[in-house]
């Protein structure tokens, strides 16, 4: 009888894979991989990394930014779209390798076509998200041209509301940030 044991991927492992134009990511030990993602989805990342930036600076409280390296356990090592984080806290979790060690205060996820990508952002990353401390979570379903916002209730991260094109996108997080949600779609 031969038994199959479960392979559990670690940060040391994605040194050896090879630069190729795909991302990887381990989520609980278990490798993701995805190609590059399509025009569309890079547009909505750079507008909500945009705005963020934007909103960042008038204010001085944080840094956004797209595509960061965020390392939470050697098993758990993941590359979300774009982060935002107060300077206070990213003093305390930018490692000497320069990628995030901890949770920012918001992930944002901008969903690709496929049941497999949906259940990864709504299930997998939530929960991961949700377990290190995000405080909010925003998936961007560019199908069905909405936003789902995620925020931290009684430690957990629980959906507080499903934003679409008319309406306008506003955070406790984030004090006066507002930006129509049809803008981060154009």
């Amino acid at each position: 009888m031969s038994t199959t044991e479960k392979v559990r991927w670690t940060s040391a492992d994605l040194e050896s894979l090879p630069d190729n134009g795909n991302r990887y990511e381990i989520i609980e030990g278990e490798l993701v991989v995805t190609g590059m993602p399509q025009w569309k989805h890079q547009v909505v990342t750079n507008n909500v990394c945009a705005e963020l930036t934007i909103w960042s600076k008038q204010t001085g409280l944080g840094k956004a930014a797209t595509n960061p390296g965020i390392v939470f356990t050697d098993t758990d090592e993941v590359i979300p779209d774009v982060v935002w984080v107060s300077y206070e806290r990213l003093a305390q979790i930018l490692d000497e390798a320069g990628h995030l060690a901890g949770a920012p205060e918001l992930v944002v996820e901008v969903m690709s076509p496929g049941e497999e990508n949906e259940k990864r952002d709504r299930q997998s990353k939530l929960k991961l998200y949700s377990v290190q401390g995000v405080r909010e979570y925003w998936i961007f379903d560019r199908i069905q041209q909405k936003v789902e916002i995620y925020r931290r209730e009684n430690g957990v991260l629980k959906l507080a509301m499903t934003l679409f094109k008319e309406d306008n996108l506003t955070s406790p997080l984030l004090a006066g940030f507002s930006v129509s949600v049809a803008e981060l779609f154009a």
